[in-house]
This record gives structure tokens, sequence and C-alpha cells, in this order.
């Protein structure tokens, strides 16, 4: 009998691969809030009908003394990838924060390493007095098989409605220690269209790495290489040089204990009619209610923020969206500082926006993946130390995935409410996760309960800290030239 074949791991997917610490698993998290009730013998038979359909979700890691490969799993068994369990439910205890518990309980219990890195569980959802049952859905995905934005492509396939990946034959991979593996994760990556996907520079960057890439007027091509290599060293060394972000009780030593927490959606259509008339995007509105939250939480715990900043690590896609089926991760990484010691929601706003510019000039992501790729190639104590050297400068892991426009519905049940976490690296314990859905925008946070306890006392700040933008919009003159 031959050997299954073998699919060699990508660089940067090795490097996450070997990020798992016993404080933090590199899992993406997520939770489906569906009605009714769906059964566990339909999750099977549409996950075996849609999801496998994906070759990745049937392979297992192999490691080699040049890394690892994807191999086909010989034994799979989807009975074991998804299951099903009833909610404990403490006396006392509303359902939703049971729920919480458990989605926190399985942040911090790893993957079978023998098997594909995946796994459902189907939580039955209680009765909450309206005649109708629930179920939640909790997905488990470890980060080496994809980042947040092919995941979210590859579960709206099992969707009503979803499509299928394209038939396409086996991609086959340069060796590991192939010499074209910088041009690979450096050029690539950002030679296309891309470059408009991440929203960084648009025009003016994607044609700088395209003249980079392939010079076709040797001055014109050489004083644009110049420049785009000054502004590379540039932003290399500000990546380097990052100065601590301010000590708080965020940060600390981190430990296996975690907390989730979410709250109710704020409507889409008030964000971008706050972000007009502040002359703010969808973006910074968000992020300055994330700063704005954070910090009235700190002042509550007894913290003078006058004057502090937390640096949090924002990622950047660095595909097209329509190739996100691939899955792998293609994404960058930019630091943003959050000015949590401003108290005034404008002033506050104004800060972050100025500090989202200024992150547009640059080739911060790109250079971020590449360092992801050769921390792959490391041995991962060599790896750890890289890697550790950004994480003990960061307070926070952020990331913003644009969801549906409209509500979903898998097996005939509405997906009410979707949320998702990002896992963070090495002490990092903060984990801010922002996702728009069917006309709302979910604030979610995963936290170490060893530094913040208590997450909802944060996500119960966001609504409010939204309403304050809210309201000094409305305060504007509205009709005047």
């Amino acid at each position: 009998m031959s050997a299954p074949r073998a699919e060699r791991m990508s660089r940067v997917d090795y490097a996450w691969l070997r990020m798992d610490s016993d404080a933090n698993l590199m899992m993406i998290v997520g939770v489906w809030l569906l009605e009714p009730a769906l059964g566990l013998a339909e999750l099977r038979e549409r996950v075996g009908g849609a999801l496998l359909k994906y070759g990745r979700f049937r392979q297992k890691v192999v490691h080699d003394a040049l890394g690892a490969s994807w191999v086909e799993d010989e034994a799979f068994d989807l009975d074991h990838h998804v299951t099903a369990e009833t909610l404990d439910v403490p006396p006392g205890t509303a359902p939703l924060e049971a729920l919480k518990t458990r989605v926190a309980e399985l942040t911090g219990d790893p993957l079978d390493s023998d098997r594909p890195l995946w796994q459902f569980h189907l939580v039955e959802w209680l009765d909450e007095g309206d005649g109708q049952g629930r179920s939640a859905l909790i997905a488990r995905v470890h980060h080496c098989v994809g980042d947040g934005i092919a995941l979210i492509s590859v579960l709206l396939s099992i969707t009503d409605g979803g499509t299928p990946p394209p038939v396409r034959e086996h991609d086959v991979e340069p060796p590991a220690d192939s010499a074209e593996w910088l041009a690979d994760v450096f050029i690539k990556p950002v030679a296309d269209v891309t470059i408009k996907a991440i929203g960084l520079t648009g025009d003016g960057m994607a044609k700088s790495i395209e003249l980079m890439a392939h010079p076709t007027q040797p001055l014109a091509g050489g004083l644009e290489i110049a420049r785009i290599g000054a502004q590379a060293v540039s932003d290399l060394a500000s990546l380097a040089l990052m100065p601590d972000d301010s000590p708080t009780r965020l940060k600390g030593k981190a430990t296996p204990g975690k907390r989730v927490a979410w709250g109710e959606p704020l409507p889409l259509t008030e964000v971008k009619a706050v972000g007009q008339a502040l002359d703010a995007s969808i973006n910074d509105v968000l992020l300055s209610c994330v700063a704005g939250a954070i910090g009235s939480y700190l002042r509550e715990q007894g913290e003078d923020t006058a004057g502090k900043e937390i640096r949090a690590m924002i990622p950047f896609n660095l595909r097209p969206l329509d190739q996100a089926w691939k899955l792998g991760n293609r994404f960058g990484l930019v630091p943003l500082v959050l000015p949590i010691g401003i108290e005034h929601p404008v002033e506050r706003l104004a800060a972050v926006r100025a500090r989202m510019n200024a992150l547009k000039g640059g080739y911060q992501p790109v250079l971020v993946f590449a360092l992801l790729a050769l921390a792959g190639l490391l041995v991962k104590p060599a790896q750890d130390a890289m890697l550790n050297l950004f994480a003990k400068k960061t307070t926070a892991v952020m990331t913003n995935v644009p969801g549906p426009r409209e509500a979903l519905r898998m097996c005939g049940r509405t997906i009410r409410q979707v949320m998702f976490w990002v896992p963070q690296s090495g002490d990092i314990g903060l984990g801010v996760s922002i996702l728009s859905y069917a006309g709302g925008v979910q604030f979610g946070l995963i936290t170490d309960d060893a530094m913040c306890p208590d997450p909802e006392a944060i996500i119960e700040r966001f609504q409010p800290e939204f309403e304050q933008l809210l309201y000094l919009a409305l305060m504007l003159p509205w009709g005047e030239d």
C-alpha cells in the first residue's frame, strides 16, 4: 500500500503551529447561536458534505526534520470532530453565562495532535421561556490551518446556500529549503490586488511593489526601489525599537485560565453615521470605543491612566478575498498604540485616526509576515525568543473581520449571533475581536483570568463609549453648506 500523499506546510503556518504554549493555545474559537435547536445527525451530515470538501480538514500534521507536512488521516473519524454535549448550568446561573464558561474552558483544551486540528461542539441550548429550543455551535480550529479571513470563508460553506471550494489540482509547494522563500513571502503577497484589500496605500504601494518585483525602467525603477528599501528599513527599525507600552493590570505573566465575553451588537448604520459626521472611518470609531472601554475599566480598578497608552497588534489581510478558500495564513501585523488615557471621546477618536493614518504609508504588515516565515525556519527556542520580543511590548491582539451583511441559516435554522476569539501569543493576556454580521457590529473579549477575571466589565463599556460619540455627532450642525 502506498504512503499517503504529503503536502509541505508553509513556513508561516509552521511558525503558528509551534507557537502553542501552556498558557496560550493557538486556536481560533468561534460560536454560532442557532434557533431553533439543531440535531447532531443534521450537523454531521452538513459538515461531511460541505466542510470536508476542503481537503485540509481531513489532514493531520506529521513532523519531520525539515518542518511539517499535511498528510491524509487514514483513520479519520467525523464523529470525533463533531460532538454534542448538554450545557451544564449551575443553579442561579444564566444559560448564556454558562455557555461563556464552557467556551473559556475549551480555549484551554488542546486539540488532538494525532488528528486533523479542528473540532465542532454542538451544545444543547436551554429553552429561554418562549417554547423554542436553541443550540450553540462552538468551533475550534488551530491557527496553522488558516487565518480568520480564511476560516470565515470556509465556515460559510456549511451554511444554507454556501459555496464549495473551486475544484483544482493539488498545488506543489516549493521545498522548505528553496532559495525563493523570501520572494515568496515578501513580494508575491503584495504584488497584486492584495494591497487594495488591506487598505494601506492603494495604487501607490501596489505600483511600488510591482516596480520592485519587475523594474521595467532602470532609472525610475531604481529610484523607486531605493525609496521602497528606505521605507522598509525604517519600518523594520520601528518594529525592532518599539518601546514598552504602559504597564497596567492587563500585562503580566500569562496563565492557562481564560475568560470570554461578548455583548449585544451595535447597529452598523449608526457606526457608519458617526464616522461620517466626525470625519473618521468605521475602524477609527470602533477602535476608539475599544480604547475608551479599556481606559474606563482600568480607572474603575483604581489605576491612573493619565498619559498611558497600550499597544495592540492588528492583523492586515495580505491576499485577495476570493483566494481565502486556499486556507493557510496570509496576513501581516501592525502595532497600533491605543490612547487609553484620553477620556474625551472626540479627542480620543482624533488620536486613533491620526495613528491609523500614520500606519498607512509603510510595509510593516509585509515585514511581520516575512519575520513569521523566518521564524518557521528557526529551531523552536529561537522562534520563541524572536516572537517574544514583540509580545513583551504588546498588551493586546485585536482583529476586525467583516462578516455577512444578512443573517445566515444552517440546516434551516437561523444563525442569530456570531462571535469568535483570536489567540494570543507569548504572555499577551487580552484579545479583542470585532465582527460585523447581519447589520450589527459585535465585540468580543478573551482575557487571562489572572490579569482580567471580569471581561464583562469591559464589554459592558463599549456601548456607552459609542453612545457618547453618537450623542456628540448628533450635536453637530446638520444641513448646512
